[in-house]
């Protein structure tokens, strides 16, 4: 498949990768580095299975197939024998029980062949929406993971009570963390877009666009955070604030 019309599992891997090391090493044993190397176990996880849903099952394809098989000639038996069966007067009403039975086997055989050849859409269907579950619970967990990192820490409005969160972060690193937290959550979505890439299942699809919009709905409210806090550090300058000179103003976040 073509790197530049779909996604790469193996570059999506990779990015997630580096990310977790970008984390470790800005926030040594932070619980979001926890977070993120499971992430990338479940991407590797869901890379195979991606991998093996939208590939043949040759083994039950072969079973659905000696099935059918089997109901086909057994539909040929019985119509030899309504064929074969003496014709007479006692038994014409004999003979119309039996090709309506056969009538009757015909739509069951068609109905088991329906099932049968969806059978395996089904399997894959299944699959592919168990590995979707665990990418959207991963999803929340980073929400809560960036829950208490917000611009309060900057504003003081009342002394802090017994149950406040510890803020042990400057706004610089708040930003930082944030910043991580959007990559991983949009990082989330492209993997739970393997799926749908590899098995354009209407349902797969579907659940896969609700988490792109949680997730896109997420790194919206996180960014909406990290321009409060860029705005918080530029705003001294423009009110003339002597805590507008390089060493008084915090840092403005940017990428690293």
């Amino acid at each position: 498949m073509d790197s530049l019309r779909a996604l790469d599992p193996a570059k999506v891997i990779d990015t997630i990768a580096a990310l977790h090391r970008r984390i470790s090493e800005r926030f040594p044993g932070a619980g979001l580095a926890g977070v993120c190397r499971e992430l990338h176990a479940i991407a590797k996880e869901s890379s195979a299975r991606a991998r093996q849903i939208s590939s043949r099952n040759l083994p039950l394809r072969l079973a659905i197939f000696t099935l059918l098989a089997v109901g086909a000639v057994g539909l040929v038996w019985i119509a030899r024998l309504v064929y074969l069966f003496p014709r007479s007067a006692d038994n014409v009403y004999s003979v119309l029980q039996g090709l309506e039975a056969a009538a009757n086997l015909v739509v069951l055989l068609g109905a088991a062949m329906f099932f049968l050849f969806r059978i395996e859409e089904r399997l894959k269907r299944r699959d592919a929406l168990q590995a979707l579950h665990e990418l959207r619970s991963i999803v929340h967990v980073i929400d809560m993971h960036q829950l208490t990192k917000d611009p309060s820490l900057a504003v003081t409005v009342a002394g802090k009570t017994a149950s406040s969160p510890l803020r042990v972060l400057s706004p610089f690193e708040v930003a930082r963390y944030l910043d991580y937290c959007s990559e991983m959550v949009s990082l989330t979505s492209k993997v739970a877009v393997l799926f749908a890439q590899g098995f354009p299942d209407p349902v797969v699809t579907e659940v896969v666009s609700d988490i792109e919009r949680v997730a896109a709905g997420l790194s919206q409210k996180i960014w909406q955070k990290i321009m409060i806090l860029q705005s918080l550090a530029v705003l001294p300058a423009a009110a003339g604030s002597p805590a507008a000179s390089p060493a008084a103003r915090p840092p403005v976040p940017t990428a690293v």
